[in-house]
């Protein structure tokens, strides 16, 4: 069983990068407008989140995020080894993903990223998007909605992708996968522990978020 849960981890993961850095790449080959760059990554980007999270899920319950994983772990429905397992295979299967996108347009497979991303608004944009995929997640479980989470989950990422500074990075696998190809979705690597620190302090916040809004008072209401 866990052998499944990790594939599906790695494949998963594996598939969502090579869409994210495959339709860049696209995206850069067919339009000079960033706008419309943008817009190809979004639309690539948001349908295969419903489809691998659709298909995924009843396997390993389609985190491929460590931020995911990690508050899973906490909620205790992962063993700490468990939850090492899944990082694994987020970031291998991540970096693996980029790899093929790279290859698949004849970059090399490792193809450092030149793009660097500093700023406080950017990282502010990555804990507003990590704040808000962690809250949707948490917050649609909670309320029995499970089955609408690769919807919403795509409609929020698709979304960030426009609204934050940052366009909604929101996973430290994807982040470092990210790292490794220089092109439009890329990402310096030296602007990748800033990436995930937003991560987490997003992640948290989204967390608090659902614990405060989802329990119940001391008059039971």
């Amino acid at each position: 069983m866990l052998r499944k849960k990790f594939l599906g981890e790695f494949i998963g993961t594996a598939t969502l990068v090579a869409t994210v850095v495959g339709s860049g790449i696209m995206a850069t080959n067919l339009s000079a407008d960033l706008g419309i760059d943008l817009l190809i990554n979004t639309v690539a980007t948001v349908f295969v989140l419903y489809i691998l999270i659709t298909l995924l899920a009843p396997i390993s319950g389609a985190h491929f995020n460590p931020l995911v994983s990690a508050i899973a772990y906490l909620r205790k429905e992962l063993t700490a080894a468990h939850t090492i397992y899944f990082f694994i295979a987020q970031i291998l299967g991540g970096s693996l993903g980029a790899m093929i996108a790279n290859l698949m347009f004849e970059h090399p497979a490792i193809d450092p990223s030149q793009n660097v991303r500093d700023g406080a608004n950017l990282l502010l944009g990555e804990v507003v998007a990590s704040a808000g995929l962690i809250f949707i997640i948490f917050i649609a479980i909670k309320q029995g909605i499970d089955k609408k989470i690769p919807r919403l989950v795509a409609a929020w990422i698709g979304a960030a992708y426009f609204f934050t500074s940052s366009t909604s990075f929101a996973n430290p696998a994807v982040t470092i996968a990210r790292s490794l190809t220089d092109s439009f979705s890329g990402i310096k690597f030296s602007s990748v522990p800033a990436f995930i620190a937003a991560q987490i302090v997003g992640a948290a916040l989204g967390y608090a978020g659902f614990k405060t809004l989802t329990s119940k008072s001391k008059s039971g209401k």
